[in-house]
């Protein structure tokens, strides 16, 4: 009986590991399929061979699936990272543009790899959701108005993108018709394909080789695809990195590194593994930093983390990381049996599927929220969404980064108020503080919001302030829950203690941590108040605080009230 218990669980774990491999095997054909054509039109937007998006996806995508603690995490070239590429001046101008593009996808890996290692998954928090907003918004656009050469058939000149499209519209009549046209009805079938749901990424590539066919039987005098570059019927070999031009490259490494791991975070935070766990977005760093230094040691663009991609994966029924090994073996077997077909594809009907995919990436629910939020993130979107229009890319992502600290310090500064607390016969009330201390009174204040330098300041501001007749007052500062005060705010807390001080009044303080305790005492506040004004919260909640108000009314008792008629009676 127990051999035929055992037998049966065998069978069943058997047929359930067979049933995910086949789940496996259609996934990754399908992800495989629709990965060609969105990697070769990355390499559009990067300005690079599509060939090296296509290696990127195929090489990067096995490399980090053997390492990523998501199971269903798909890491290829993107339109965001590729957009920065089409910015990096090296990758183009180089002695050697392919070698120097290879050692940049090798560069973003190792900081990938370190991000990592150094457990900076919880570093992306700070990256708030306006600045994201407003840079993928300039991507989208970014990725529209440079396909319009391609689109028109004018090279339009000048410096800069804006400077490109404002040439164009004052010389529409350079503007060659048969492109055009080619380009229109390229989106026209896209935007028809779409509409029906089944067609889904089919609709894209039909909607390629629909208007490549009309080119090729009527003989238009269209550029093609292999006009431009030849997209080579193969896989590559190995290349070693150019290590001559690593210092130019940082920067956009750590760009790209950036954009490639924010969207993988993505990843992680919303597609569970197949056992429910949340995938380690860390570890998530590590594996898309393997993926690229395969990818770039196998003359690869640089990946990241794919949300459509993965989508892909998952609606086609993946399982497990399999689905990624499989759908790289497919896009092998394309790019070894239909790479040289590749090349005649119409370029105005790959311009006209990118600007579709740039004018999708502006996302107008997402711009409408923000701008409805507030003025900071109203602001902090805007200025990151005309800088990525603007300036390279490479140096737009690292200053949005600057404006989503500056933007969690501005949040942070408008949190912070302070609340009078109160006793009444039913306990303690909180109401606004009142805002000059009166004579002989007892006042207790409790801050809420972040305590650091921007705020520490504005302290004062809500401090009572004190009349020419104030006299024998105590104030009482609730610091429960704060683990560091820092010196700025020890610094406000002792100006404000001795013009208490000066006017025969006291400033107490209550604290719960060691930490905070001791940032008083390094900074001469705690010497400065004395120990006996210093209280330390107890695990019932409001024991300090009664402790402390108590020891004020006793303090205020042992100085009588100054007669107010010159006499002991009043009189």
């Amino acid at each position: 009986m127990h051999r035929g218990t055992d037998g049966v669980t065998a069978h069943r774990r058997a047929a359930r590991k067979g049933g995910q491999l086949r789940r496996d095997a259609i996934a990754g054909t399908v992800l495989g399929g629709q990965s060609v054509p969105s990697a070769l039109a990355t390499g559009l937007i990067a300005g690079v061979n599509p060939a090296y998006s296509l290696y990127g996806c195929l090489f990067g995508m096995a490399g980090a699936a053997a390492v990523t603690s998501s199971q269903f995490m798909s890491v290829q070239t993107t339109g965001a990272m590729a957009a920065i590429v089409a910015d990096v001046d090296v990758v183009h101008n180089a002695d050697d543009p392919s070698r120097a593009l290879f050692t940049l996808t090798m560069l973003v890996g190792l900081v990938m790899i370190g991000a990592g290692l150094l457990k900076l998954g919880n570093i992306l928090r700070f990256v708030s959701h306006a600045v994201l907003v407003g840079f993928i918004a300039g991507v989208g656009i970014n990725i529209a108005i440079g396909q319009l050469d391609s689109f028109t058939g004018y090279e339009a000149h000048g410096d800069g993108r804006l400077a490109r499209v404002l040439d164009l519209l004052v010389h529409p009549w350079r503007i060659d018709l048969t492109t055009f046209a080619i380009g229109l009805f390229t989106v026209f079938l896209i935007l028809v394909f779409q509409r029906t749901r089944r067609w889904g990424p089919a609709g894209l590539i039909g909607s390629i080789v629909v208007s490549s066919v009309v080119v090729a039987l009527f003989d238009l005098n269209v550029t093609v695809l292999r006009d431009l570059v030849e997209v080579p019927a193969g896989l590559p070999l190995p290349k070693a990195p150019d290590l001559g031009a690593v210092p130019e490259l940082i920067v956009p490494a750590f760009s790209l590194a950036f954009v490639g791991l924010v969207q993988g975070a993505g990843i992680s935070a919303n597609y569970p593994n197949p056992d429910g766990s949340q995938p380690d977005v860390s570890r998530d760093f590590v594996g898309q930093g393997v993926g690229n230094v395969v990818a770039g040691a196998f003359n690869g663009l640089a990946v990241g983390g794919s949300m459509s991609a993965t989508s892909v994966g998952t609606s086609a029924g993946s399982a497990s990381r399999w689905t990624q090994f499989v759908a790289a073996v497919v896009m092998a077997v394309i790019v070894l049996l239909v790479g040289p077909v590749v090349n005649d594809a119409a370029m105005p009907a790959l311009a006209g599927l990118l600007i579709v995919v740039g004018i999708r990436a502006v996302d107008r629910d997402d711009l409408v929220a923000v701008w409805k939020t507030g003025m900071v993130q109203r602001t902090a979107m805007g200025i990151t969404l005309v800088l990525t229009v603007i300036i390279p890319l490479q140096f737009a992502v690292l200053i949005g980064v600057g404006a989503s600290v500056l933007l969690y310090v501005v949040q942070q500064s408008q949190d912070f108020v302070i609340r009078q607390v109160v006793a009444d016969e039913s306990g303690y009330v909180e109401r606004a503080p009142d805002p000059t201390l009166a004579s002989r009174s007892v006042v207790v204040l409790q801050p809420y919001g972040s305590l650091f330098f921007a705020t520490a300041t504005a302290l004062d501001d809500f401090l009572p302030d004190l009349l020419p007749d104030t006299h024998r007052s105590v104030v009482i500062l609730r610091f429960r829950g704060r683990n560091d005060l820092g010196s700025t705010l020890a610094d406000t807390l002792s100006r404000y203690a001795k013009r208490l001080h000066a006017a025969d009044c006291r400033l107490v303080v209550i604290v719960d941590s060691d930490r905070a305790l001791n940032q008083l005492k390094v900074t001469g506040f705690h010497d400065l108040i004395g120990e006996h004004n210093v209280y330390r919260s107890e695990d019932r909640v409001g024991s300090a605080t009664n402790r402390a108000i108590a020891d004020a009314e006793a303090w205020i008792d042992e100085a009588p009230a100054p007669s107010e008629g010159g006499g002991p009676d009043g009189a």
